[in-house]
């Protein structure tokens, strides 16, 4: 997740920041299917603090989380997984990202972002920067929710101890400035998930990620974000393709049990009531086992 792990734990609320507020109907709770709400969160609220208020509108004993943390400090779209919705959450995760950025040149952060210490270097590129695109190897930022022997990275730098994680690979579909101005510049960035921007930021030179917006994720939008609308779990995952089956076979799938189909990966299945489950190629290239149930 690019936006996570600042100098602040993710998934704490902070005191004192803006409460970050859930559906205002509370008579009527769409939430006899699973689904998720497209979140636009604002600054100063965690990702934590969203689910916890959408949390206490659908009520107990139903779930609630979300597919991709964003810092405090950055703002955009999250998307909120209700019910069985959260059985899905690795698959939303993983679509693609775009970000809004804007830069700071000229100093550093410990955090490479507005919460960690500032250093002035006075240092500011001119003209154009090469910015790097394609499949590149990244570093992710020591204030980061990796784990390193059990432990949070964050929650080790900030002990003050010293914290080096391992390059991974990455891939930048899109890295293109679309303003600047004195020392500030913006850009936007699609990535893959687990790219971090504060990092690409950071690799620019002596700058760090000022402001960061999340405008998409894979097919979902920021400016379809509703706070009051729920969207069915099947229109959600119709990035997957979808492997219509009989009734025999939807009750065969319905208690995991493998079923014909033509498939090269992950399929929805679903039969006349709606979605049954996703399911995986079984290996002898005829049928496709349940992975994730979605019925019951």
């Amino acid at each position: 997740m690019s936006a996570a792990g600042s100098s602040r734990q993710r998934d704490e609320v902070n005191d004192g920041s803006p409460a970050a507020s859930g559906p205002s109907d509370t008579s009527s709770r769409p939430f006899t299917l699973p689904g998720v709400i497209l979140y636009d969160k604002p600054a100063g609220v965690t990702s934590h603090d969203v689910v916890a208020a959408v949390r206490r509108w659908a009520g107990r004993g139903i779930k609630v989380g979300h597919a991709g943390t964003l810092d405090p400090f950055a703002t955009g779209l999250l998307l909120v997984l209700i019910g069985r919705a959260t059985r899905v959450q690795r698959y939303l995760m993983a679509l693609p990202k775009t970000y809004e950025a804007t830069a700071r040149f000229g100093a550093v952060s410990t955090t490479g972002d507005p919460d960690g210490e500032i250093t002035e270097t006075g240092i500011v590129p001119e003209g154009d920067l090469e910015l790097p695109v394609g499949r590149i190897l990244q570093r992710p930022p020591a204030f980061s929710a990796i784990k390193v022997g059990g432990r949070r990275a964050y929650a080790l730098a900030r002990a003050g101890a010293p914290v080096q994680l391992p390059e991974r690979e990455v891939e930048v579909q899109r890295f293109s400035e679309s303003w600047r101005a004195d020392a500030r510049r913006g850009f936007v960035i699609a990535c893959s998930s687990g790219t971090y921007v504060r990092s690409l930021i950071a690799s620019l030179g002596d700058a760090y990620c000022e402001s960061l917006r999340r405008t998409g994720i894979g097919g979902f939008a920021v400016g379809d974000a509703d706070p009051e609308r729920v969207i069915g779990l099947d229109d959600a995952l119709s990035f997957l393709p979808e492997v219509r089956l009989p009734a025999d076979d939807a009750r065969r799938a319905s208690h995991g049990v493998a079923v014909p189909a033509d498939a090269s990966g992950v399929v929805r299945l679903t039969d006349a009531e709606g979605l049954v489950a996703l399911a995986a190629p079984s290996g002898d290239g005829r049928t496709v086992k349940p992975i994730v149930g979605l019925r019951g």
